[in-house]
């Protein structure tokens, strides 16, 4: 009997010995590094297995950070494998009450190898497994579980980067090319990592959580605080060529927090890669016209066993397996497995998963999508969401649908879309996420346009009348946004304010047009401010009311300022109208100015020198006193001697300038002079 067979069966004992069901797993230290590879975690006679390696922490207790541990009926995922830690495994075996936090202050160093492919340089507490291995297929793999102490419920932030480090590292033996780690996450190179494999739940960004179990509770298989799911470590290898792997975990930083992996039981596989499986959620399934050849080609195989879901398939014993179209999924979509001989006593299985494009149901091509802008005009914005979701019946959730303008783009539209084409358009939905499976299916978009002016208007009205409101008509129904609402298409209202009706033809589409109502009054004069005695004499007319008003001194010509400029002396009419035509008024204003000059020849014009129009101001009381340019008193005027015909003691006066000063009896002194001319 030889060594391996001896120990399958004290395994078996042991774990005969046990109850048939344990809530947590147990460890046993006892054994040598070459019955954990060979005989837990390869246990396959295709192994050719040597310089089998294992160190870890010297614990004065004689305790180990490896060793062998068995699921126990618990609900672990592995029923048995290899658990290699940062502390003793002693503590590794639920419940979850405590803190793995073994290997402080004994100098157990950390593992150089670990701190390049991690890229770190303050490892401690390495457990390593090594060995060298010959695989007889092109690709070697095998199942772990990462837990960490570290995988904290409740951290503080300066602890969401905490972390251990572990890494696979394979490379072909006695060379001196750089390591391949295998401890990745699935199709990236991104080492896992406590901060890496994270799921929600804590202050914590998540990570990459759908490779994350869970957060432990206290009643779990293992004294950990989370794990990771199941993970697969792979790499391609070449038959027959010795490789070293180099199975590492440490703890970064300090010793503090114990992390373990866990290596399933007999998952180290020397198989042949099948290729990526053919999964309908990856994107990739087999099309309906597709022929699918898988190889298991092996160069030293002496026979082969094509299996679908577990069961032989009767005949299939060459190397490769073709799939042909007409398929049937429901009897060939499964996991296509091969046995692959290498002699009596060598026999790999590979597997790969074979998944068939579904037939999609198409429920419509056509789609109808109301103008919802203004105008009508049949160009309008819609979102293609809400349209892609029509379109098939039957479309799997991983399944990506986008449209396009064409048939041959490859540019899809955005979600928010305007149609290029007035009233129709023709888009293409494709299956993008799904390659050479499906082809571009024509989408047919209706535009529906109500046909009316729907631009929106401003309207005015008069204070104290009311307004009609008239929207187009013909249409199914209509709302207003009044208080109560009215569903008439004409409408009257007293107020100003926005309106708006919502208007609707008997296919549900609807296009909302608004109006401005502002409402005016006929003006108020409420104050003339005249500029007189002035270079430019002028009067600005003072308003009150909600109007938009004109201004006019002839009543004909109109103008929007207020201000009239360049007036001459002399009684003038204002008349102000509201533009909306809700009414005009009129006020009567003198502009007062001196002559400039007077003539007293007695011809009949421009004899005497006066200013007129005091009097119809009210300025009655008003004083004028001329002057020589000497300074002499002249004449005095007042309302019952208001003028100077140039004379002085009866004496006329000769042609030169005077000046005079005005006094009016609201205080205001006006001082000029002006030419008397013979």
């Amino acid at each position: 009997m030889n060594i391996r067979f001896k120990f399958f069966f004290a395994v078996v004992a042991f774990c005969c010995s046990l109850p048939t069901f344990g809530q947590y797993i147990f460890v046993d230290e006892g054994f040598t590094a070459q019955q954990l590879v060979e005989d837990v975690l390869i246990n396959s006679s295709c192994a050719t297995v040597s310089n089998v390696s294992v160190s870890g922490g010297n614990f004065s207790d004689g305790a180990k950070s490896w060793g062998f541990f068995n699921g126990n009926n618990s609900s672990f995922p592995f029923q048995n494998g290899i658990i290699l830690a940062t502390g003793k495994i002693s503590n590794a075996p639920g419940p979850n009450t405590s803190l793995s936090d073994d290997g402080g202050n004994m100098g157990w160093d950390g593992d150089q190898d670990l701190n390049q492919a991690l890229n770190l340089n303050n490892t401690f507490n390495a457990t390593v497994l090594e060995f060298d291995f010959v695989p007889v297929g092109n690709q070697v793999s095998f199942d772990f579980i990462f837990s960490s102490e570290q995988y904290l419920t409740s951290p503080t932030p300066n602890q969401c980067n905490f972390t251990d480090g572990f890494a696979f590292l394979l490379k072909e033996a006695n060379t001196t090319q750089p390591y391949q780690n295998l401890a990745v996450i699935p199709n990236t190179n991104i080492p896992v990592r406590v901060n890496t494999v994270r799921g929600p739940g804590t202050i914590c960004p998540p990570a990459n959580e759908a490779f994350f179990d869970a957060f432990n509770g206290d009643e779990h298989p293992t004294n950990y605080n989370g794990q990771t799911k199941v993970l697969v470590a792979s790499a391609n290898v070449t038959p027959g060529i010795t490789y070293h792997i180099k199975l590492v975990i440490a703890d970064e930083g300090n010793h503090r927090f114990d992390s373990a992996i866990f290596l399933g039981g007999g998952s180290f596989n020397f198989g042949i890669n099948l290729g990526d499986d053919r999964l309908v959620a990856n994107g990739n399934p087999v099309c309906e016209n597709e022929t699918v050849t898988i190889d298991a080609t092996s160069a030293d195989a002496t026979s082969y066993q094509w299996f679908l879901n577990n069961n032989p398939l009767p005949g299939e014993t060459n190397p490769t397996l073709t799939l042909a179209p007409p398929f049937n999924p429901t009897i060939q979509e499964g996991i296509y497995a091969v046995n692959i001989n290498f002699g009596p006593d060598c026999t790999t299985t590979s597997e790969i998963t074979i998944e068939f494009a579904p037939d999609l149901q198409i429920n419509t091509t056509e789609f109808t999508i109301c103008d919802t802008v203004g105008n009508q005009d049949g160009i309008t914005s819609f979102t293609t969401n809400e349209i892609i979701a029509e379109i098939f019946s039957n479309l799997p959730n991983t399944f990506q649908v986008q449209l396009f303008e064409t048939a041959d783009s490859t540019t899809p539209i955005a979600e928010n879309y305007t149609n290029t084409t007035p009233f129709t358009q023709t888009l293409y939905a494709k299956i993008t996420n799904v390659q050479g499976c499906y082809p571009a299916i024509p989408i047919q978009i209706t535009i529906n346009s109500l046909s009316g002016n729907f631009s929106n208007e401003t309207r005015e009205f008069c204070l104290g009348t009311s307004i009609n409101l008239q929207a187009p008509t013909g249409f199914a129904s209509y709302e207003w946004n009044t208080n109560p609402i009215q569903n008439t298409p004409t409408i009257s209202i007293n107020q100003a304010g926005t309106y708006t009706v919502t208007i609707t033809n008997n296919e549900g589409c609807s296009v909302t047009k608004t109006y401005t109502v502002t409402a005016s009054s006929a003006p108020v004069i409420e104050e003339i401010t005249v500029v007189d005695f002035a270079a430019s004499n002028s009067a600005t007319i003072l308003t009150s009311g909600i109007g938009t008003y004109e201004y006019s001194l002839d009543g004909t010509n109109f103008q929007s300022e207020a201000t009239f400029t360049n007036l001459s002396p002399g009684m003038y009419t204002v008349y102000v109208t509201d533009i909306a035509g809700c009414g005009t008024v009129s006020r009567i204003f003198y502009i007062l100015d001196y002559p400039k000059y007077f003539t007293p020849n007695n011809d009949g014009f421009n004899d005497y020198w006066f200013i007129n129009n005091l009097s119809q101001l009210g300025l009655q009381n008003y004083k004028i006193a001329i002057f020589d340019r000497y300074g002499k008193l002249i004449k005095q005027l007042t309302e019952s001697n208001d003028f100077w015909d140039g004379t002085f003691n009866g004496q006329p006066l000769p042609s030169q300038d005077y000046w005079f000063v005005l006094e009016l009896p609201n205080g205001r002194i006006i001082r000029n002079h002006f030419s008397l001319i013979r």
